[in-house]
């Protein structure tokens, strides 16, 4: 810094206007110790208007110029007063031209400090930019461990739901896991039940998906009243099996202590068998 402004940081001069860093005619004006102030800047422009294009140079607007004042004040330079019209502000190409138009006994120094002042904002921006982006992807990171974590817990409470005692009288609870797991369903369920009947029915009759029910007691009457009005059901007379299952798309096994029309009578579980081999044993014993 020139010894006259050595109280004086340049760098609180340089603002951020439409994506430029710019300085005020103002304080441009007083850092050169412009005797008219802004006039000497305008009278040094307006004589060599060609080397000032609008990249260069620009008048602000008023609500550029009310947001500066709000957020910075219009100069940090004590000693001078308000405006009587919207100033103009200079890029750091302008401030280069107009250095090299004025003709001042500080233009030279001045000019100097101030291209440095343009660099150490340029590296404190690059600066914090860089600061800013490893705040980020650490958020970003922060943000997947935090979905994992979640999708993790999610899954974990499935199969706590999924993987369930039922006692007497928890007919409702019991129903409604049914209902989940059936649900799940993209295009076949196939239901293993000794004992299924009317209530199993009753359930199924709403599901638009392909349904198989092996069991070897079920009604022939009922066999025949349900498919006259529905066909989402075929039925197959199989004594193989004595517990309960449920497959999903030929996918997922569940196995349930209760025969489904006794769902929340007595203590019984369902539960989700994580061995797929099996699916493949129970369908070849179908």
């Amino acid at each position: 810094m020139a010894t006259d402004l050595i109280d004086i940081n340049i760098e609180d001069m340089i603002y951020e206007i439409r994506g430029k860093q710019v300085m005020l005619d103002s304080d441009l004006a007083y850092l050169y110790k412009c005797t008219n102030g802004t006039k000497d800047i305008n009278k040094a422009v307006n004589r060599n208007i060609e080397r000032f294009p609008d990249d260069f140079y620009f008048q602000l607007t008023k609500e550029e110029y009310i947001s500066l004042k709000f957020q910075t004040g219009t100069s940090k330079v004590k000693g001078r007063g308000g405006v009587r019209k919207l100033p103009y502000v200079f890029t750091e190409e302008g401030v280069v031209m107009l250095s090299s138009v004025l003709h001042t006994k500080v233009a030279i120094k001045v000019s100097i400090d101030i291209m440095n002042a343009f660099v150490k904002m340029r590296k404190f921006i690059k600066t914090n930019l860089l600061e800013q982006q490893y705040i980020n992807e650490l958020v970003l990171e922060h943000d997947k461990d935090i979905k994992l974590l979640q999708e993790t817990f999610d899954k974990m409470e499935v199969k706590k739901k999924i993987n369930t005692i039922f006692f007497d009288g928890q007919i409702y609870d019991a129903y409604s896991l049914l209902m989940d797991i059936l649900n799940k369903t993209k295009k076949e369920i196939i239901i293993i039940d000794n004992y299924a009947g009317k209530e199993l029915l009753d359930i199924l009759k709403y599901i638009n998906k392909k349904i198989t029910i092996v069991s070897s007691n079920i009604d022939d009457t009922l066999i025949k009243k349900y498919t006259s009005q529905y066909s989402n059901v075929i039925f197959i007379n199989n004594n193989t099996f004595h517990d309960r299952f449920i497959i999903i798309d030929k996918k997922i096994l569940y196995s349930c202590g209760s025969s489904f029309k006794d769902l929340g009578k007595k203590c019984f579980a369902i539960n989700k068998i994580e061995d797929n081999e099996y699916i493949k044993i129970i369908l070849d014993k179908i």
